[in-house]
């Protein structure tokens, strides 16, 4: 206990002051604090292994705070910055963000709807408002666009669909797709740009068969959607084929496994307290089952 007051305080005061204060032993002070060290280092070189194996498992899409609660959660006791300080001396970082190009291209005289959302987008319940948009991939075979839809409430990605064309029959897919996986309720709200592919006849009739309201960020404003933003700067920030991929194809299978295997049910999201969307997901099921007297909660296959 004596040497550990020593080392908190050996910055304000001399080793020797507080060795004679303290009855300690200044050669006994330096060795113990010789072993200490030893001690911290050989604690660091575990928790590299440990770092490192968080670190691949995710494919380097991790920084520190995500790497520190994934070994959390494998009950590993440790701060974030010691983390964040061996993850720089081992040189691990997470991919960058990508700059990448709007796709919104609006017709003239199309019909558009106004901006219902208003940059909520802490939506409380499932299913209720799905926002959607359009970016692309460069292949050696050309452009892959992919469209998706987000629910606000979990983050999660309802539906996807790609096209080496950029036209309505993309986003209808997604939209198709959306409804094969989720049952949402009368009244859900769906939220995009302007763009041609939103506003086309065919869209609107099937959002109108479907009971859903239409919401639609002001013209040239990013930040009314900037949900679906964020996603596609992740998406492409943490692909690891993005930019060197030789056929649409096999970019395809990549977006496959990173939104189905890892971004909705692996990836901690900060704004879902560290957990993934479907992790997400099934906590709120629990509750409002719970909350309605239905006992067990049953899983599902449609969110597994």
């Amino acid at each position: 206990m004596k040497y550990t007051f020593m080392k908190k305080y050996q910055e304000d005061f001399r080793v020797t002051a507080m060795c004679r204060v303290l009855g300690a032993s200044r050669s006994g002070y330096y060795r113990w604090l010789k072993g200490l060290e030893s001690q911290r280092v050989r604690g660091d070189r575990k928790l590299k292994v440990e770092i490192r194996a968080v670190y691949r498992r995710n494919r380097g899409r991790y920084g520190s705070p995500r790497v520190h609660r994934a070994l959390q959660q494998q009950g590993l006791r440790c701060g974030e910055n010691r983390v964040a300080r061996l993850m720089k001396e081992d040189g691990l970082q997470a991919r960058r963000d990508r700059r990448f190009k709007v796709t919104t291209r609006s017709v003239p005289g199309r019909r558009v709807a106004s901006n219902q959302l208003n940059q909520e987008f802490s939506v409380p319940h499932l299913d209720t408002v799905w926002a959607g948009d359009i970016t692309y991939l460069w292949t050696r075979e050309g452009w892959l666009y992919l469209a998706v839809l987000l629910d606000l409430c979990s983050r999660r990605v309802v539906g996807w669909s790609c096209s080496d064309r950029l036209s309505s029959p993309l986003v209808e897919s997604a939209l198709e797709a959306a409804f094969r996986q989720r049952r949402p309720s009368l009244g859900l709200l769906h939220h995009s740009d302007q763009g041609g592919q939103y506003t086309s006849l065919a869209y609107q009739e099937a959002l109108a068969a479907q009971g859903v309201a239409v919401s639609m960020s002001r013209r040239g404003n990013c930040y009314d959607n900037a949900v679906v933003e964020s996603f596609f700067s992740t998406l492409k920030a943490e692909l690891e084929g993005y930019g060197n991929y030789e056929t649409r194809r096999q970019a395809q299978a990549e977006l496959f496994e990173y939104i189905e295997v890892f971004y909705n049910r692996q990836r901690q999201h900060s704004s879902l307290e560290y957990r993934s969307p479907a992790e997400f997901e099934k906590a709120q099921r629990e509750r409002n089952f719970e909350s309605n007297g239905l006992g067990v909660v049953p899983t599902p296959a449609l969110y597994p």
